[in-house]
């Protein structure tokens, strides 16, 4: 691939500056591509990145991009938060360039890694983190990488590659991943999301499904089976297939009666030594422990592993208990199905902080679970209009305006014995820069109490 870009004696576009965009600037420069990377922000951050690049000898610039230089480009690398109706991509697509997720890059320049690849709506994160966890648990070179924040192409950068990678991948960077074939691939679950950007669901479930592309007799599919959406998207996928479940007895399940987590009949662990809240946590174990076994990680050191991991920032994240209410910090939870996750997860009545930028579900979903323990909502954002006629009538609402008062006013509901739930249900774009920043604000100011 390289040899042939740098043959071709014309540019790789890359599109976008963020830590994806510029990983594969310079992934392509240390393999002597020539460069043209582009980012239409132009905010301080942004235009560092692109003065850096340039300090390195790779051609770089924000504000915008060069539709010209686009349109003539060999291939263009896309970051996975450009939206397929940027002028950049359109340009691309009508010019016939190659377009690539930065993550396709990134797994071509090493090619003696084998992948897990990991994708679904939610818990994706989690299971990657965990399967990395677990890799290592068992003694193998193991990183995880792609959505999860650490961009492939920087990992490909180093020296010495591990031989491990735990991929997450998000329905974006499946889009522009024609090649991607991994060791063993896994569905967490599936549900609405990014109805602000796909025009249909059918639409959002069917980049899902590109990571079954490339199937072959070969390949190994860990699948979520108590999901009937993920039942029929891998019926009739080629390759071995392998099931967890919360449920039912399965290749990775938990066996309810004697609260063990079970491959097969083999026991891994106690469900009380698993320290993360929520069934929904249950089969991300799973999930991650049948990936790791396709590794030859056995089920000694799996336990050691899923005995040692903690809750990720931002996910169902304890924080700290405060005159007897405990406040959560579910920032990550940026749908209607990642709330209903961290609702069910509870074991004790709790204030609800729902809010944010709307992403076109209808919050109706969550009146009949909120209606049993949730003490009130506090509705903030762009989003509260929508929260406060959605759920009037269901649950007690109380509107919010800056984010200091959507905590006041959580703080004045919540009685002993209660939880605080930051879990919006929204993407964080209206009020922070990502759902990081809002959670490290929820954080800090619960440190502060």
């Amino acid at each position: 691939m390289f040899e042939a870009w740098r043959g071709a004696g014309r540019e790789v576009a890359v599109l976008g500056l963020g830590k994806s965009g510029v990983a594969a600037a310079r992934l392509l420069k240390a393999h002597g591509v020539a460069v043209y990377a582009s980012d239409a922000g132009t905010g301080p951050g942004v235009a560092a990145e692109a003065a850096a690049l340039v300090a390195s000898g790779i051609a770089a610039e924000a504000g915008g991009h060069d539709l010209a230089r686009v349109g003539d480009a060999v291939a263009a690398i896309v970051s996975p938060g450009i939206p397929p109706e940027a002028a950049a991509l359109v340009t691309a697509l009508a010019a016939g360039v190659e377009i690539l997720a930065e993550a396709e890059l990134g797994l071509r320049a090493m090619p003696n890694a084998r992948v897990l690849a990991i994708t679904g709506t939610n818990g994706k994160t989690t299971t990657t983190a965990l399967t990395a966890h677990l890799l290592v648990a068992g003694g193998l070179r193991a990183v995880a990488a792609g959505n999860i924040g650490r961009p492939l192409s920087e990992v490909a950068l180093e020296a010495a590659p591990p031989d491990w990678l735990a991929v997450e991948l998000s329905s974006f960077q499946l889009h522009d991943m024609p090649t991607l074939a991994p060791t063993a691939g896994v569905l967490t679950n599936l549900a609405p999301d990014h109805l602000d950007r796909y025009p249909l669901l059918a639409a959002y479930y069917a980049d899902k499904a590109r990571l079954y592309r490339n199937a072959s007799m070969e390949s190994i599919w860990i699948s979520n089976a108590d999901d009937p959406e993920v039942q029929e998207m891998v019926a009739g996928v080629a390759g071995d297939h392998r099931w967890f479940s919360t449920t039912y007895r399965s290749d990775g399940w938990f066996d309810r009666r004697e609260a063990l987590l079970r491959l097969g009949m083999v026991p891994l662990l106690p469900r009380r030594e698993l320290m993360l809240l929520g069934d929904h946590n249950v089969a991300n174990a799973l999930a991650a422990s049948l990936a790791a076994s396709v590794a030859g990680v056995g089920p000694a050191a799996l336990a050691t592993g899923l005995r040692s991991f903690r809750a990720l920032p931002h996910r169902l994240e304890p924080v700290k208990e405060v005159g007897g209410v405990l406040w959560i910090n579910d920032s990550k939870a940026t749908n209607i199905a990642s709330t209903e996750v961290a609702i069910s997860a509870l074991d004790r009545p709790y204030v609800l902080l729902l809010g944010g930028r709307h992403k076109g579900e209808p919050y109706t979903r969550l009146g009949p679970l909120l209606a049993a323990h949730c003490r009130a909502v506090v509705a903030y954002g762009e989003a509260r209009p929508l929260v406060v006629a959605d759920l009037k009538g269901a649950v007690p609402v109380v509107e919010a305006g800056p984010f200091e008062q959507v905590l006041s006013e959580a703080r004045r509901l919540a009685t002993p014995g209660d939880a605080v739930l930051l879990s919006p249900a929204c993407s964080s774009y209206d009020m922070f820069k990502n759902y990081e920043e809002r959670g490290a604000r929820f954080r800090a100011a619960v440190e502060a109490l």
